[in-house]
């Protein structure tokens, strides 16, 4: 069975494997896109990743990631903000060597409370000011930054961000190109404004990316890593994708998997298995 064409692997489903690695096994399993993450790319280089990208013939989709907003004003949150300008400079280099189709999405994770505090409104305000610093200059380098929330799990010390609508509120500060949102059914399917916050996103052109797997309990000691292949789970992808696809979204769709034991098993077997569970679960829908 042949790829979905709108499949793209987000290198943490393959977290274990280099960039060399990922971005041959996805080619090979016939997958047309790729989504990065900084610290692979980092360990060989910017220069280096972005040659072996074009070199793949892979298209690129997004960049993992931004953000880590929520410090209070000082010298680690300037370190933050200057961290956030190199991924901005690593997401338009990447965009540019990918395939025709690659998309310059730099994946923002808004950072969890701050240490001793439990101020959650004003470490959100915090977000806000941060990405008002970064919009000109992602602007300039044609990068989207993707606001990502995150289950409300992950609220203390991941991301005070929980909701697609708390994610448009602060996005509509800013052009729909500069600022969007990271639509990720793991963190947002049991939200019951989920399917309006998605229209909304669509109509004002917020939804920078798609990004799907499954969730299923019980939850993994640690709660970063309980992410399923698609349609392992409970998540109603059919309703989910429906609404993504009527706003008008045609970019590729990642699979983003953070799960111990599918780390664990070989790289070319994860994304093949990926394919074959995306075709099932998601394909029929788009």
């Amino acid at each position: 069975m042949s790829a979905d064409p709108r499949l793209s692997i987000n290198q943490a489903t393959i977290k274990h494997a280099d960039l060399a690695t990922a971005l041959r096994v996805t080619a090979e399993a016939g997958i047309q896109a790729i989504g990065l993450w900084r610290e692979p790319v980092n360990e060989v280089g910017l220069d280096t990743a972005a040659r072996m990208l074009a070199d793949s013939g892979l298209r690129f989709t997004t960049h993992c990631r931004g953000g880590f907003f929520t410090l209070p004003d000082g010298a680690a949150r300037m370190a933050a903000l200057d961290e956030n300008r190199r991924a901005i400079e690593e997401t338009a280099t990447l965009a540019a060597s990918g395939a025709a189709g690659s998309t310059a999405v730099l994946v923002l994770v808004a950072g969890g409370l701050p240490e001793g505090s439990r101020d959650l409104i004003g470490a959100r305000e915090r977000v806000r000011d941060a990405i008002g610093i970064l919009a000109p200059e992602a602007k300039a380098a044609g990068v989207t930054l993707a606001i990502e929330p995150l289950h409300p799990m992950y609220a203390s010390d991941r991301a005070v961000v929980s909701t697609l609508g708390q994610a448009l509120d602060i996005a509509a500060d800013f052009d729909a190109d500069v600022v969007g949102a990271a639509v990720d059914t793991f963190h947002i399917w049991w939200d019951p404004q989920v399917l309006d916050q998605i229209a909304r996103a669509g109509r004002d052109g917020r939804i920078a990316t798609y990004q799907v797997c499954d969730w299923k309990t019980p939850l993994a000691e640690d709660v970063l890593l309980s992410r399923h292949y698609t349609g392992d789970g409970v998540i109603d992808f059919a309703s989910l994708t429906r609404a993504v696809i009527d706003t008008g979204y045609d970019r590729d769709i990642e699979v983003e998997i953070f799960n111990a034991e599918i780390w664990a098993d070989d790289p070319a077997h994860v994304v093949r298995r990926t394919a074959e569970t995306f075709g099932a679960a998601i394909s029929p829908h788009l």
